[in-house]
């Protein structure tokens, strides 16, 4: 009989002992977060429910429109840098609503972002006013002749009281071909604006950028041939107008931003634009830059949206939910645990410490996730890894059985060691690539919580092979070297009763007597 080639135990070792301070460094990297995100399941969040209406009365919502609805909202809050947030649908045709889940306890910010669901539109500043009701003849600014019905239009407007919290909040879709009266989003100021000259859909990108003077946060603007015209008029025109801001001037040089009827921004031009491209500067900040970017680029939506019901998910009942599956976990850890130190003995330790080794590379390979890519842990993910126990806990009995049938075969313990992984590996990676395909599948066809079952389900795989190829089967190897194991007693879980009546000391001389017997029938030849 061949003899087997003897493996190296300790490269192995070294290979997962590296992976480990890497993930370790990673993961728990001074001065960055090192807290795994938890989704909206786990640690409470805002659910908002709303209910789309057509842009025109009496017309129809298409799949179609819908299906375009979902995907800006869902850019919307995903540019904000949410993590494991869910847009989807419920019901059919008419009764359809879009149901947005977003997890952490003070979301108001993205809450409001996407309750703001009107068409986007550019309106020039006709005068900038305060923010107070005053009556018509008490402002010295001109009124809007070009306006229809311009002293009821007036009138509305000074009466307009922009420091109510309802007068800022939005959510009334404005006429794009009409004059309008509205406030600031911050309700500190007060505008008279003409009809719009660019609509949300002529803007085909936006970004929040540091230019290359590297002073402040600008928002830099991209529009489509049709906005680049519009542009290029407004801003030659509007230029040569003098500042926004004197009481009694109008018009003047800027323009403004108007999201769901509010004014979003007001930026003033510096000169005429004729190339489609644009940059507002004002002194914003990251966020401010940030949040202004993502309305411009995802503002323009084929339907308006009712936010009808705003739930709050408590923070206790996702930590209960949580507790719930740790509990479940460790349970079902420690009942796998139990049966293979009853059954393998030290094998049985070595599987034990083989489900830590891998629970610590999973618990820092979610936190690295967490940090690179914005995993999030939802109920549904620590369900996959709840599932993916018992398969990793497969890997060590396939590669156990292998070396008891080893051994009856005559093989001594160390052979049995390397003969029973060469057999064992390919049940294993078989195995983890019907469960790896499994999970991958799943992970494309579906959406939701689904979708992070499916992604801890598949990373606790990837996990297992590495586990059975770096540590279990080294350290098995290593065991099989000593005198202890070789004796075959009890708590090695390689005596007799475990291997079926065989004993390594008789399976050693039953092999030497094998042997013995052919050296005598080749020499009697």
């Amino acid at each position: 009989m061949a003899a087997v080639v003897t493996s190296r135990p300790w490269r192995s070792l070294f290979a997962l002992f590296g992976l480990l301070l890497v993930l370790g460094v990673w993961a728990f990297w001074p001065g960055t977060d090192s807290s795994v995100r938890l989704g909206l399941d786990l640690q409470g969040g805002t659910q908002v429910v709303l209910v789309p209406e057509p842009v025109t009365e009496g017309a129809e919502i298409t799949e179609e429109q819908l299906a375009q609805t979902v995907a800006i909202i869902r850019q919307r809050v995903d540019g904000l840098g949410v993590a494991e947030a869910e847009v989807t649908t419920q019901g059919t045709g008419g009764t359809t609503a879009i149901v947005v889940s977003v997890p952490g306890e003070n979301q108001d910010r993205i809450v409001d972002l996407v309750q703001r669901t009107a068409l986007l539109n550019f309106r020039p500043v006709w005068s900038l006013e305060s923010p107070f009701p005053n009556p018509p003849d008490s402002t010295e600014t001109a009124q809007p002749q070009a306006a229809e019905n311009s002293e009821e239009f007036a009138t509305q407007v000074a009466a307009l009281n922009c420091l109510d919290p309802v007068a800022y909040a939005g959510g009334t879709p404005d006429d794009p071909d009409q004059w309008l009266g509205t406030c600031g989003q911050a309700g500190d100021s007060k505008y008279f604006l003409e009809p719009a000259f660019i609509r949300g859909t002529n803007v085909t990108g936006a970004d929040a950028v540091i230019p290359s003077t590297g002073f402040g946060w600008v928002v830099t603007l991209e529009f489509d041939s049709e906005g680049s015209t519009a542009l290029a008029e407004a801003s030659s025109r509007l230029t040569a107008l003098p500042e926004c801001g004197t009481p009694g001037l109008s018009p003047c040089n800027a323009f403004a931003i108007v999201l769901d009827g509010v004014v979003v921004s007001a930026p003033r031009f510096n000169e005429a634009i004729l190339g489609g491209s644009a940059q507002i500067e004002g002194n914003f900040t990251n966020q401010e830059a940030a949040d202004l970017a993502n309305v411009l680029k995802y503002g323009a939506l084929p339907v308006t949206l009712e936010a009808v019901d705003i739930t709050t998910i408590s923070a206790s009942v996702g930590t209960d939910a949580l507790r719930a599956g740790i509990i479940a976990g460790l349970l079902g850890l420690v009942l796998v645990m139990l049966y293979l130190l009853l059954y393998y003995r030290m094998l049985g330790v070595v599987a034990v410490l083989s489900l830590v080794i891998a629970g610590s590379v999973l618990f820092l390979s979610v936190v690295v996730l967490s940090k690179a890519i914005g995993l999030t842990l939802t109920l549904a993910g620590v369900a996959g890894a709840i599932v993916a126990i018992g398969i990793t806990a497969d890997s060590f009995i396939v590669y156990f059985e292998r070396i008891k049938d080893a051994i009856r075969e005559g093989r001594s313990l160390r052979q049995a060691c390397d003969s029973g992984w060469i057999s064992a590996r390919r049940t294993i990676l078989a195995a983890d690539f019907v469960s790896l395909l499994a999970a991958v599948v799943l992970y494309f066809v579906s959406v939701g919580s689904v979708r992070g079952f499916a992604f801890v389900f598949g990373l606790t795989t990837l996990i297992d092979v590495i586990i059975a190829f770096w540590f279990t089967h080294p350290v098995t190897v290593l065991l099989g070297r000593t005198r202890w194991m070789q004796s075959g007693a009890k708590l090695t879980g390689l005596d007799e009763a475990r291997l079926g009546g065989a004993s390594l000391a008789g399976a050693i001389i039953e092999k030497s007597r094998r042997r013995g017997s052919r050296s005598k029938e080749e020499v009697g030849a």
